[in-house]
Formats: C-alpha cells, sequence, structure tokens
C-alpha cells in the first residue's frame, strides 16, 4: 500500500460479523462481579482489506468467531475495552487486514437503554 497504512481512496472488501452474542464476566461494578451470571455481549466486528477490484484477498473471520466464543470461560475483565482490544489484535493477525472497527455491547445494563458499550476503529500502522 506504498507508504499507507489505509488508503481511503482505494477499493476494499469488508468482512462482518453481526450480533454475535456471547457472555463474559465483565464490568467494574460490584453487581456486576457475580461468578455464577456472566454478562450477555453482542459483538460487531468488521475487517477491511484493499483489493484491487479483480482480486479479492480472503479473509477467515474464524479466528474471531473462535476467540468470542472462548469470552465466557475468560477470568473477569473490569473493561469492556479491553475485551475489543483481544479482538483487534486478532484482526490484525490476518495479514491482509488493514483496518477493523470492533463492537461490543453490554443489552442487559440499563433498562431505558437497549444496550451501553463501546466501539473501537483502527488502522494497522505501517
Amino acid at each position: 500500500m506504498a507508504g499507507k497504512a489505509w488508503d481511503p481512496n482505494r477499493s476494499h472488501i469488508r468482512v462482518m460479523l453481526r450480533g454475535v452474542r456471547t457472555e463474559a464476566h465483565v464490568g467494574r461494578h460490584a453487581w456486576e462481579r457475580h461468578a455464577e451470571r456472566p454478562t450477555r455481549l453482542i459483538v460487531d466486528v468488521d475487517l477491511l482489506a484493499p483489493t484491487d477490484g479483480a482480486t479479492v484477498p480472503l479473509i477467515d473471520y474464524d479466528v474471531v468467531r473462535d476467540a468470542l466464543k472462548s469470552w465466557p470461560g475468560q477470568p473477569h475483565t473490569e473493561l469492556l475495552e479491553t475485551l475489543a482490544e483481544q479482538i483487534v489484535t486478532l484482526c490484525f493477525s490476518i495479514p491482509a487486514v488493514q483496518a477493523c472497527r470492533v463492537a461490543v455491547r453490554k443489552p442487559d445494563i440499563f433498562n431505558e437503554a437497549d444496550s451501553a458499550g463501546i466501539e473501537i476503529f483502527r488502522v494497522r500502522q505501517a
């Protein structure tokens, strides 16, 4: 990509995982620290890679899906950001991926909201 990690003027493919439902022991509040009751999460992941229009790189998202399936067995994590950063790291373990977006939401956290969460958009460093 000639000196740039991400070129917004170039064609790209976006591979997506949408609405992946998983659980994790996550949260800073005392009421989120019940070992027997993990927090329900919904995760969206976008993996972006450049394409010349004729050749489309193969992006296998199974590594990301497998990691999300492992979250219920992980030790307690205070922040959603920590979980999202794990997925960002996995996204960049796929050589073709030049940018990614990871959103992690808690759908059951507030009665007045559909969900609360975080989103990270990251570009691979050159």
